[in-house]
């Protein structure tokens, strides 16, 4: 559990540099254009990186030292963020540019947290994988949210420099924190014994790793209807949030917020993800964990609706808290199925294979917000995302349940029993 703690604190630290970028980059880029176009290309350009490079990443987290990786990833990530730093001092920062840094430290993103998931069933037991991944996503949304966009909001109002210039400080930490995230045997991804296997080994080429990721995600019978909703829902959301920034912030806004505000309600957002984060593993066990998670999607989804008809900050609060809660204990479920139906020697190509799809939807979503905005209007544009959203919901539900999963889970178990000839 030493590990788990040292990679947990990582994660927090990084996670808490992660948000002062996002709590301050939609501000600036308001600062610099109120194009809702140009505003929806800053998420773009945070996801576009999934999109081309995530199968490919996918590989490499497979076939290298894992912690490594993420630690060659993070230094990459202090010199875009000195990159940024320079910019804001030189006072060359343009709406082009910003999307410039974005872009560039997404491609840093997709090394760092592929790496860092596949991680986790080398750090815990099977059994204890749905609290590790309660504990890290909490995390995540503890120091992303509810301290880093905050702080990155405040900074906003000292200039880009001290945004960019706190967020390199505190990765440059996690950097040394992680040079102690160390095991006799590294963190490589773990092989089948065969008597072949130096020979396979040597034999397998990148292609056939790519096909062997996609062809299960693919094919999968959970794996694939989760991808495909997750992907579709992400849209939705994406398109929902990459402009809603101009809905509640600024005096034409219909919220009315002030731009020091905005990373406070997504604060509260983040404040509910925590508290889903404590919900004990046994009591989904109880209820049925694919019941539950298909639940709490559906109140997800439906809650997004309330923004558009009540555009106050009194309404939308105690909504973000329920959305926040019920986001955080689907995803720990269907992070926890994935991680137990799929081989340990492929978590890194399927992760990068799924969100290669899921973030790469992310990817066009944002543009495609801004355009609907524009030329149709912000609430027919929350509305649409809303239903889109519910519908997915609807179709998953019914190709996936227990059974379906319980089935996945004991062929896998049966498939790692069998020796390889």
């Amino acid at each position: 559990m030493h590990l788990f703690r040292l990679h947990l604190a990582g994660v927090g630290l990084g996670n808490l540099a992660d948000g002062i970028v996002a709590g301050a980059v939609p501000l600036l880029a308001i600062t610099l254009t109120r194009d809702p176009l140009l505003v929806g290309l800053v998420s773009t350009a945070m996801w576009l990186p999934w999109l081309l490079g995530a199968l490919l990443v996918g590989v490499v987290v497979d076939r290298t030292d894992r912690a490594r990786l993420r630690r060659l990833a993070l230094a990459a990530r202090t010199c875009v963020l000195g990159a940024g730093v320079g910019v804001a001092l030189a006072d060359v920062l343009t709406i082009w540019v910003l999307l410039a840094l974005c872009l560039a430290y997404a491609v840093t993103e997709v090394f760092s947290d592929l790496a860092a998931s596949a991680m986790i069933p080398q750090l815990v037991p099977r059994e204890d994988l749905p609290r590790a991944n309660a504990r890290v996503m909490g995390t995540e949304r503890l120091m992303q949210e509810f301290v880093g966009q905050p702080i990155g909001g405040a900074l906003v109002m000292l200039g880009a420099g001290w945004v960019f210039g706190s967020s390199a400080a505190v990765v440059v930490l996690v950097v040394l924190l992680l040079g102690r995230l160390r095991r006799p045997e590294g963190f490589v991804a773990p092989r089948r014994s065969s008597v072949d296997s130096s020979v396979a080994e040597e034999a397998a080429t990148v292609r056939q790793d790519l096909a062997e990721g996609l062809r299960l995600v693919l094919r999968h019978p959970v794996v694939r209807p989760f991808t495909i909703s997750a992907a579709l829902t992400n849209f939705a959301n994406t398109a929902y949030f990459s402009v809603f920034v101009l809905w509640a912030v600024g005096p034409g806004s219909a919220v009315g917020l002030e731009p020091w505000q905005f990373p406070l309600l997504v604060a509260v957002l983040s404040a509910g993800a925590i508290a889903g984060s404590l919900v004990p593993s046994r009591w989904l066990l109880r209820v049925g964990e694919v019941r539950v998670m298909i639940g709490c999607w559906f109140v997800n989804s439906a809650l997004l609706l309330v923004p558009v008809l009540v555009p106050a900050w009194w309404a939308i609060g105690p909504v973000l808290v329920v959305i926040g809660a019920t986001n955080m204990v689907g995803n720990v479920i269907g992070a926890s199925i994935r991680q137990r139906v799929v081989p340990a020697q492929l978590l890194g190509r399927t992760g990068g294979a799924t969100r290669t799809l899921v973030f790469g939807t992310m990817a066009v979503a944002g543009p495609v917000g801004g355009l609907v905005a524009r030329e149709l209007g912000l609430p027919v544009l929350f509305v649409g995302a809303t239903v889109m959203a519910l519908l997915v919901t609807a179709w998953v539900a019914t190709r996936v349940d227990q059974d379906v999963v319980d089935r996945a889970e004991a062929a896998l178990a049966e498939q790692e029993t069998t020796p390889v000839r």
